[in-house]
């Protein structure tokens, strides 16, 4: 997690203003490993906000993602969730509760050359998803999955 003056040194690099709104969007995001949806972060940041909008968050969450800030997750939800871990790395998403967790020490550095070499692409990137079962579903179900 970056320190505040180091967010905005990199808003104002790429020619942003920085507003405490973004800060806070930036501060919430980067003390949270649940991958939140903007709506989340939002009721989580309203009451310190209380003149703040959805939209302002939605704003702030896709400077935060350009600058290299944050990165967007599309699990296939309604909704996208939000990483402050920019580096690269798979999730794991429940499909019984819609929970979404990193998973350590995976290594797919391999999985892009065998993507360029398949396709004759150029990959400057990657996003990989797992679904599954979580613990805690698991165990409600009593291990049914």
């Amino acid at each position: 997690m970056l320190k505040a003056r180091e967010v905005t040194q990199v808003l104002r690099e790429h020619g942003f203003k920085v507003t405490p709104q973004r800060l806070a969007v930036y501060g919430a995001l980067a003390h949270t490993k649940e991958h939140p949806k903007a709506e989340t972060l939002y009721a989580q940041l309203l009451p310190y906000y209380p003149t703040m909008s959805l939209a302002t968050v939605y704003k702030a969450l896709g400077i935060l993602c350009e600058v290299g800030l944050a990165q967007e997750l599309n699990t296939g939800e309604d909704a996208c969730r939000y990483d402050a871990n920019t580096a690269m790395h798979p999730h794991v998403c429940c499909v019984a509760c819609g929970r979404v967790d990193d998973v350590p020490q995976l290594d797919l550095s391999a999985v892009g050359a065998q993507a360029e070499a398949a396709t004759g692409y150029a990959v400057t990137g990657q996003q990989v998803y797992f679904y599954g079962v979580c613990p805690a579903c698991r165990k409600a179900s009593g291990g049914v999955h």
